[in-house]
């Protein structure tokens, strides 16, 4: 539930109450400086009256989701991420191209090139890769997050790496800024709790099968661990056509603005798994709302070791970057 609190409150007298309700056994998270929500304890055998009758507060407003911390009814402001200068929402579009998988320093490199000179502001490389088959590339691990650090600095750019378990999630903090949850991983929930307790913005990708809700339930799981810098990240769902490797959902841009107030980039790399689609796809992801696009490329896509089918070229991003582009300029007056 949300207590707002009297206009007149001074901070003194909101410690005091704060302090009042933490020895009722809540956990409270602050929003903005005239809210508090509560988060967990007994609230649901508490009558919302006796709430309103404590000292300083004007209205209790019951949240009826599960998700709370998440839900544009705590908070209706969009919330906007800068990370080294590079904001993520509040209207601006945000650009991350990279490879599938780190192969090498040079090939990481050249692709930090290509993104920054194409207008992009962060860098993605796959170091720690989930294969469907344990025989094919599993990443460079460690090694590909140090080369991943090495080209981000070099080019200016903010890096974006996944991390696939809690064990892996302190040395990418360190060196890595932003740590990505990857579609097979969205309901790992212990991996979900350390990202939480990190300082690292989280880049959360939807689950093959996922709804809107458990999406946002897993966002739920990192903030309510202390950490309120979540991306959401739509890259496709699995349906029963098989033309494209998983169905690009972009009613999730819309449909997720209203329900959350965290910024929502697409994937249309992975949410098409065609190179031709990639364009068209990103196009409309900006059309429909997207704070942000996730596009794999490599220097001779065909070449590429993972993900091939749905890697383009650096001329090809650099047109796409140009067009989304004006895409985002053509309906950001009326949004």
């Amino acid at each position: 539930m949300l207590i707002e609190l009297q206009p007149d409150t001074t901070q003194s007298e909101k410690n005091r109450l704060i302090d009042r309700l933490i020895k009722m056994g809540f956990e409270l998270r602050e929003v903005g400086d005239e809210k508090l929500t509560i988060v967990k304890g007994v609230d649901t055998l508490v009558q919302i009256r006796e709430f309103e009758n404590l000292p300083h507060v004007k209205r209790v407003h019951p949240i009826q989701m599960r998700y709370k911390l998440a839900s544009r009814i705590t908070q209706n402001e969009d919330t906007v991420i800068s990370i080294k200068g590079v904001s993520i929402g509040g209207g601006t579009l945000f650009l991350c191209a990279g490879p599938c998988a780190i192969e090498s320093t040079e090939q990481i490199r050249v692709c930090a090139a290509a993104s920054r000179s194409s207008g992009a502001t962060a860098l993605r490389g796959g170091c720690f890769k989930p294969r469907t088959s344990p025989y094919e590339f599993q990443g460079l691990g460690e090694e590909g997050i140090v080369l991943l650090e090495d080209a981000g600095k070099e080019f200016g750019l903010i890096t974006i790496c996944e991390v696939m378990d809690a064990l892996q999630v302190d040395f990418a903090a360190d060196h890595i800024d932003i740590l990505q949850v990857g579609a097979r991983n969205m309901q790992n929930f212990t991996l979900l709790k350390k990202l939480g307790k990190t300082k690292n913005p989280i880049l959360l990708k939807r689950g093959f099968s996922a709804t809107y809700q458990e999406l946002l339930m897993a966002a739920e799981y990192i903030m309510s661990e202390g950490n309120p810098y979540v991306i959401l990240c739509e890259r496709g769902i699995r349906t029963f056509e098989t033309y494209t490797r998983n169905t690009l959902d972009l009613s999730a841009v819309p449909a997720l603005r209203e329900l959350t107030h965290l910024p929502i980039i697409v994937d249309p790399s992975h949410g098409t798994g065609v190179r031709s689609l990639i364009l068209p796809m990103a196009r409309a992801a900006v059309a429909a709302g997207a704070d942000g696009l996730m596009i794999e490329i490599h220097p001779d896509p065909d070449l590429s070791i993972s993900d091939a089918k749905q890697t383009i070229n650096f001329k090809e991003f650099s047109r796409l970057s140009q067009e989304v582009m004006a895409v985002h300029r053509a309906i950001n007056p009326i949004r």
